[in-house]
């Protein structure tokens, strides 16, 4: 097999990837999992690239994930979504402040208990923002691959760790929008041509995430505006769920079991740590502005932006709500890396 995909290139190994993440995602399906459509192509594309075969989910075909789940997330924005946006701005506030105090905690572990340099412990602690924080640890040689595990670590076990908690809980979704039908074709069309330009200008102003908001802010628009009311049709908004679950399972590719095992319970510990002070900021907010607390705690969540969005979608909470939290996150994480790097660097 991998004499035969060295000799067919990429193409064959992303429909391997696929075909391993669609197994994946019907036996955690038929096993009854929560998320299975994320969940089980990430727990069998992790394994498979653990064990040496050559997964890859290609640019394009990723940033056409991320524009369906962003249209499928702006298809939530009605006028009666809009009316509970009085009600973020404390959320907001909240959030910013569990996000410093995670990441100066998160920092302080690494670098004491887990031996790892002030730069590369900061970029290893940020909860989210991925491709940004792996992006300035090779501009700024930081120590690059234990960056990279526990940063996949921490979104790998989010993933699966979410769904799963909230259904152990009994936790359920509290605004849930009610049954609508399919949009048509020709709006269809639109809104993903719309959000194609609009993705594709966010990405040359390096907007992060570009498709996604891209997606969300042509489909956002589109549908308070009632111009083009409806959902995707399911079989679209499932391919892109599997796709995002083989994404995160792609990024431990190349990875050894040595150096895995070296940085897997700094990762471990330092998502339980994050996710600790996330959870105590989504309960503070859940009880004083009395809202639904799993729809709290995957806002809060640190973990990506995409990740976490599609997985609002999956539980059945209100995903826009959910996106527009960790948004806050990437824009405060761009304005707050930069910064305290370039501390760091005039400290030393």
């Amino acid at each position: 097999m991998h004499r035969l995909t060295r000799l067919a290139g990429w193409p064959l190994h992303t429909l391997l990837t696929l075909l391993i993440g669609g197994a994946g995602a019907a036996a955690f399906a038929a096993l009854g999992l929560p998320a299975a459509i994320l969940t089980g192509p990430a727990t069998c594309v992790t394994l498979a690239g653990l064990a040496g075969v050559p997964v890859i989910i290609p640019v394009p075909l990723r940033n056409a994930c991320f524009l369906v789940i962003g249209i499928s997330i702006g298809s939530a924005v009605t006028p009666e979504v809009l009316q509970t946006a009085m009600t973020w701005p404390l959320s907001l506030v909240v959030l910013t402040l569990t996000l410093i105090i995670s990441l100066w905690l998160c920092r302080r572990l690494l670098e004491r208990g887990f031996g790892m340099d002030r730069m590369s412990a900061l970029l290893a602690a940020t909860p989210g923002h991925l491709s940004f924080v792996l992006g300035l640890s090779a501009d700024l040689r930081a120590d690059l691959s234990r960056v990279a595990v526990v940063q996949s670590i921490r979104v790998l076990l989010l993933t699966l760790l979410v769904p799963a908690i909230l259904t152990i809980w009994g936790v359920s979704g509290g605004i849930v929008a009610a049954p609508v039908p399919n949009m048509g074709w020709v709006p269809l069309g639109a809104v993903m041509a719309g959000a194609v330009v609009v993705g594709w200008l966010f990405e040359r102003w390096r907007v992060p995430a570009a498709y996604l908001l891209g997606g969300m802010a042509v489909s956002g628009l589109a549908h308070v505006t009632e111009l083009t009311p409806g959902i995707l049709p399911p079989w679209i908004s499932i391919g892109a769920f599997i796709i995002m679950g083989c994404l995160i399972g792609t990024r431990f590719r190349g990875l050894g079991w040595a150096d895995l095992r070296k940085t897997l319970w700094a990762g471990v510990v330092v998502t339980l740590i994050a996710c600790t002070v996330a959870t105590v900021g989504a309960v503070l907010v859940a009880w004083v502005l009395d809202l639904e607390p799993a729809m709290l705690l995957i806002a809060f969540a640190p973990g990506g932006v995409e990740v976490m969005a599609a997985m609002a979608v999956q539980i059945g909470v209100e995903p826009t709500f959910v996106a527009a939290h960790h948004v806050l996150r990437l824009l405060v994480l761009t304005a707050l890396l930069p910064y305290l790097l370039v501390g760091m660097r005039r400290a030393t």
